[in-house]
């Protein structure tokens, strides 16, 4: 890759984005993701059977272990579309995993689980704690060898799609230092899920009781990136934002232009023109900090950690300032469950607080920048 390029668009991410934006609008219309908000899981097994048979599950995972042999910035291309129609899926937390045992794990572990997440397993993070810190190195969650086996304790937060998960990566205090151990759903103990109530409706999250848990030593990675981890779920984050910020401006140029009032329709008034622009422009900013990240990530590393918190902080207070207009110029109708705006508002809050908020990341840049 070209070291002084700001951003490539290749033909394998046009053709992925193309791809995932006719499969999110046949297999997510609004009326989809409604029935969805009632369902059990966030997404429907055989919903989830088409994504791993498209391969999309296997893009950054090597050729060797079933996958594509490509990269998070292809990744990008699939999450954005799904974020635009607020499609719900194990896909950022199962990708991420792969990741993870891909860049930590031994050679029989890849050769393990790899093939594994590439073909549908469903993995699920369980890297939040209730002190709500997103430095991921500080852990309560602790673990200590006994008889050939690891035996965990404390708990986690925030684990999305814990019951369709078929493995859990779980970051652990091990020695006084961070550690990442997979554990099969199946080792599970009666009662070690509870399911959280969240602000977005569509996801599923539960707090993980790891008390007791035993693990083997196997299923140790020996070597945890946490901050490596961070980094790429800020980038698929920052990527469903963006698709989330141009759903929601979708939404709500609908209803400017089919309103009417005064005999009007209301999208012609200056006033609910002009927020629309910066909607708009705020998109593309973040866009372009989005496609520049998923670029130079696997760069050196000061360039691409800029380069994401910068697309993540960008993405998040647009997101915000769309989805927070649409409910606005809905009326007193946004603020109902029937506005679709509101679903958008609901994404935005909680990806903006996944792995830190604008405040949060320009708060690292500040250092970043300056050093």
């Amino acid at each position: 890759m070209n070291e002084q390029a700001d951003i490539i668009f290749t033909d394998e991410q046009a053709q992925l984005l193309e791809i995932a934006e006719t499969f999110t609008a046949d297999k997510s219309p609004m009326d989809a993701v409604r029935r969805q908000l009632e369902a059990d899981d966030a997404i429907e097994a055989g919903l989830w059977r088409q994504i791993a048979d498209l391969g999309w599950l296997g893009i950054a995972i090597p050729e060797e272990y079933g996958g594509s042999g490509l990269g998070l910035g292809e990744v990008v291309t699939i999450v954005e579309p799904m974020g635009r129609k607020l499609f719900s899926s194990p896909l950022i937390s199962t990708t991420l995993a792969a990741q993870m045992i891909l860049l930590g794990g031994s050679d029989e572990q890849k050769s393990q689980w790899l093939p594994q997440l590439a073909g549908g397993t469903v993995a699920a993070l369980a890297v939040t704690e209730a002190h709500g810190d997103w430095d991921l190195s500080n852990l309560t969650c602790a673990a200590e060898r006994k008889d050939g086996n690891l035996v965990l304790s404390g708990g986690k937060t925030f684990v999305t799609d814990a019951m369709l998960a078929d493995l859990f990566l779980v970051s652990v205090s091990l020695d006084g230092e961070p550690a990442l151990v997979i554990v099969e759903a199946a080792n599970l103990g009666p009662g070690a899920l509870r399911r959280e109530i969240v602000i977005d409706e569509s996801r599923r999250s539960h707090a993980l009781n790891l008390n007791g848990l035993s693990v083997p030593m196997d299923n140790l990675l020996p070597a945890a990136n946490l901050h490596r981890l961070h980094l790429a779920a800020c980038l698929l984050y920052a990527a469903e934002m963006c698709g989330g910020m141009a759903g929601v401006i979708n939404v709500t140029l609908d209803y400017l232009t089919t309103r009417r009032q005064f005999d009007h329709f209301i999208g012609a008034y200056q006033a609910l023109k002009h927020p629309m622009v910066d909607a708009l422009v705020g998109l593309e900013q973040a866009r372009s900090q989005l496609y520049h990240a998923a670029t130079v990530f696997d760069m050196a590393e000061g360039r691409g950690e800029v380069a994401v918190r910068m697309a993540k902080a960008q993405a998040a207070d647009a997101f915000a300032f769309a989805s927070d207009r649409a409910i606005q110029f809905h009326g007193a109708f946004g603020f109902t469950h029937e506005c679709d705006a509101q679903l958008y508002r609901r994404r935005a809050l909680w990806c903006e607080q996944q792995y830190g908020d604008g405040a949060h990341h320009r708060k690292h840049l500040a250092g970043l920048l300056l050093d």
